[in-house]
C-alpha cells in the first residue's frame, strides 16, 4: 500500500497560508494593522530561517480565533479561501495529486499551519487526510492555545507516526514532498523524498542525498534533477 504525504505551504500552494491568513485579518480590519502585520512578518521570516519558536507563534496566530465566535470565523474563512487561497494553488499541484490518486495511493497533507486554516484547503485540493497543528476548543470556542503537539519540524514525524499507527492497514511505501528545511526530518522518514521548489538549505540537502527536486509552479511539474 502506498501513501503520498504533502507539505502544504510553498509546496501544494505557491504561498504560505498562515501568513496569508494574517494578511487577510489585517486587510479586513479584524486585528491591529501595524502591530499584527509587523509580528506576522517577523514570525514568517523566522520560519524561513529555521529559527521559529512554534509555541510563541501559535500563541500569536491563534489569539484572534479566541476573540470571535465560530460562526464569525467560518464566514471570514470562506472569504479567505476564495480571495487568498484559490489563486495560489501551485499550477502543477492538481496533476501531481491526481497522479498519486491514479496509482491508488492514500493522500495526506501535513502542515504546521493550524487546522482551522488548512481544513478547507485540503478539501479544496481533494486531499482526504490532514494533519495540522490543532487549536484547542472548549465550549464551542477556540481558546487561543494549542491542543497536543504542534505539527512542526520533528513534531511532524511524531504526529505522522501516530497517524499511521492508527490506520487499519499498513503502508509499505511512502513518498513525501516539501519545500522547507524545517521538513528534513519528514523527508528522511520517506521511502522517496521529493524537494518541491526548495529553500537553499533543503536544495543543498536534496542534492547531497540524491533526492529528486521538482517545481510545481508551472503545470505540468517537471524534474530539475
Amino acid at each position: 500500500m502506498k501513501i503520498a504525504v504533502f507539505d502544504l505551504d510553498h509546496t501544494l500552494l505557491a504561498a504560505d497560508s498562515d501568513y496569508l491568513w494574517g494578511q487577510f485579518l489585517v486587510e479586513q480590519g479584524h486585528v491591529d494593522r501595524e502591530a499584527y502585520e509587523r509580528e506576522n512578518r517577523r514570525f514568517y521570516e523566522e520560519y524561513q530561517a529555521g529559527t521559529l519558536d512554534i509555541l510563541k507563534f501559535c500563541s500569536f496566530s491563534l489569539k484572534p480565533l479566541s476573540q470571535h465566535s465560530m460562526e464569525t470565523l467560518q464566514a471570514w474563512r470562506r472569504q479567505f479561501i476564495r480571495e487568498k487561497i484559490e489563486p495560489v494553488v501551485a499550477a502543477g499541484a492538481p496533476a501531481l495529486l491526481e497522479r498519486h490518486r491514479a496509482e491508488g495511493a492514500t493522500l495526506l497533507i501535513t502542515s504546521a499551519t493550524n487546522r482551522f486554516v488548512t481544513e478547507p484547503i485540503a478539501e479544496l485540493l481533494g486531499v482526504p487526510h490532514l494533519i495540522g497543528t490543532d487549536p484547542e476548543i472548549r465550549d464551542g470556542r477556540y481558546t487561543g492555545q494549542v491542543a497536543g503537539l504542534p505539527n512542526f519540524q520533528g513534531g511532524k514525524v511524531v504526529r505522522l507516526r501516530e497517524w499511521l499507527a492508527a490506520q487499519p492497514r499498513a503502508y509499505t511505501h511512502m513518498t513525501a514532498y516539501s519545500d522547507s528545511r524545517n521538513d528534513i526530518p519528514l523527508l528522511e522518514m520517506a521511502d522517496q523524498a521529493v524537494a518541491v521548489d526548495p529553500d537553499d538549505v533543503l536544495r543543498d540537502e536534496a542534492v547531497k542525498r540524491g533526492w529528486q527536486v521538482i517545481s510545481l509552479r508551472q503545470a505540468p511539474s517537471g524534474a530539475e534533477g
